[in-house]
């Protein structure tokens, strides 16, 4: 594969590398150095009502819980105490699909206004009121799950929903003024591609701050556990079909991929297909894109801050 600079929406010469604090990270090449600089925390502790197929609530597990109601300013005064400088609000969805951002939205503000923490939400579904929270709370940017496929949305999320809302959850972030983020899961059919060309075309015809593309890894204990995901040909066939669809949109190869080899394949072909950051990259891959004349830059915090704050390129 022929690496992209110019008109990737890559800095020619430049890549990004990032270690949030969701868990721990050191590797020779990089190594966090607080991991309390940019963390997570889930509205709703462990508890959703979807239980998806892939996830089951664990990846609650490694969050903060705002601490009762009303919470969620007092917890960000404690992380900003020690060193937090952005967070990554999420949570369970309800049956809807949808967490409780709405309700948040003056703790929100708060911790904006008071502490000056950087804030991405992770959205689930959006409706007009939620929306309009958002905005007013002055988040600086929005990640969603955008998913091509309304036999995925029912059989994998348990959401009585379709591929149009979430179209138009996408659309409301744009129409409000919120930098969005849509996350793609490559594979996440069970392993199998279903949904995810429609979910890219989709992103296409929306203003975005940048895309996030993961792939389906199984979890213990989750219904999905056996699965397979996909192959590292067809992973990186699609990182290319996005790079090429999308070629002046910052991409970003987020946390969830396969482990072992293919994870050591998939960021090598992410940096010679011209993707703009990857997040926990595997030991080798910072050298790697140092012997492709990639000038390197290191972030602990989300793939998608840089391009939100408007420093990554």
């Amino acid at each position: 594969m022929k690496r992209r600079e110019n008109g990737s929406g890559r800095r020619a010469g430049e890549i990004h590398f990032h270690a949030p604090g969701l868990k721990h990270y050191e590797t020779d090449e990089f190594a966090q150095r607080n991991r309390l600089e940019f963390v997570a925390i889930s509205l709703t502790g462990t508890s959703c009502a979807l239980r998806c197929e892939h996830c089951q609530g664990r990846l609650l597990l490694s969050m903060y819980s705002v601490p009762g109601n009303g919470g969620l300013y007092a917890l960000c005064e404690r992380l900003a105490a020690n060193g937090t400088r952005g967070v990554l609000v999420s949570g369970g969805s309800d049956g809807q699909g949808r967490v409780p951002h709405a309700a948040f939205a003056a703790d929100l503000r708060r911790v904006k206004e008071r502490l000056g923490l950087t804030i991405l939400v992770h959205t689930g579904l959006v409706d007009e009121p939620m929306a309009e929270a958002l905005a007013a709370a002055g988040v600086d940017g929005a990640m969603i799950d955008v998913i091509g496929s309304d036999e995925t949305i029912r059989c994998v999320y348990h959401l009585d929903a379709s591929v149009g809302d979430f179209e138009r959850s996408l659309a409301l972030l744009e129409e409000h003024g919120i930098p969005s983020l849509p996350h793609i899961v490559i594979g996440l059919h069970y392993g199998a591609f279903l949904g995810e060309e429609a979910a890219l075309e989709i992103v296409a015809g929306h203003r975005i701050a940048g895309l996030i593309l993961v792939a389906l890894t199984p979890l213990v204990g989750t219904p999905m556990q056996d699965i397979a995901p996909p192959t590292l040909a067809e992973l990186s066939a699609f990182l290319e079909k996005a790079r090429l669809r999308l070629p002046a949109t910052p991409i970003l190869l987020g946390c969830a991929r396969p482990a072992g080899e293919v994870k050591a394949a998939l960021d090598r072909a992410a940096i010679d297909i011209g993707l703009n950051g990857i997040a926990f990259p595997v030991e080798g891959a910072v050298a790697y894109a140092r012997r492709k004349g990639l000038r390197v830059r290191f972030h602990e915090t989300c793939c998608g801050v840089p391009w939100l704050l408007g420093n990554g390129s």
